[in-house]
């Protein structure tokens, strides 16, 4: 197993702005691939600053990207998508306004075409299992129960 080559502090910030322009990234990402380059807390820091300072780095622009593009590409519900936020070390203020981000309508329509869906494979069960396992799968899915309830289909 090859060891990460290791970088003085001048080619990493070199290399960490080329890894912030590729896409938007937290803090705690880039901190993690600056110690993956034998970078020391001191120099991590700095460089950390210096990316913020020149715009390359910021958390709330990662939070509202990740927060959209979560929901849209992958369906995800406000609760899941909090959840994988904190796990990044993601500020609690950057994480309200980045689920703020998501537009309540659109929420909302993501969240019923997902019931439509689940609801319509789940046909073959009886009505209080078919609601119990739509209700299950997009709980796991990080949608808001009270939202379900209100989405959810009368029984048919």
């Amino acid at each position: 197993m090859a060891l990460n080559k290791q970088y003085s502090p001048a080619e990493a910030l070199v290399k960490a702005r080329r890894y912030c322009a590729l896409q938007e990234r937290c803090h705690q990402e880039v901190r993690d691939k600056l110690y993956a380059w034998g970078l020391h807390r001191p120099e991590v820091e700095d460089v950390i600053g210096r990316l913020i300072g020149e715009g390359f780095l910021n958390e709330q622009r990662f939070a509202e990207h990740y927060a959209v593009s979560k929901f849209r590409q992958k369906g995800w519900g406000r609760t899941r998508i909090r959840f994988e936020l904190k796990a990044r070390k993601v500020s609690d203020p950057c994480i309200r306004l980045g689920l703020k981000a998501i537009e309540e309508e659109e929420y909302r329509a993501g969240a019923s075409k997902l019931v439509a869906r689940r609801w319509a494979l789940e046909k073959g069960n009886p009505a209080p299992l078919r609601r119990q396992r739509v209700m299950r799968y997009l709980l796991g899915r990080g949608f808001e129960a009270d939202l379900l309830e209100e989405l959810m289909p009368e029984a048919s």
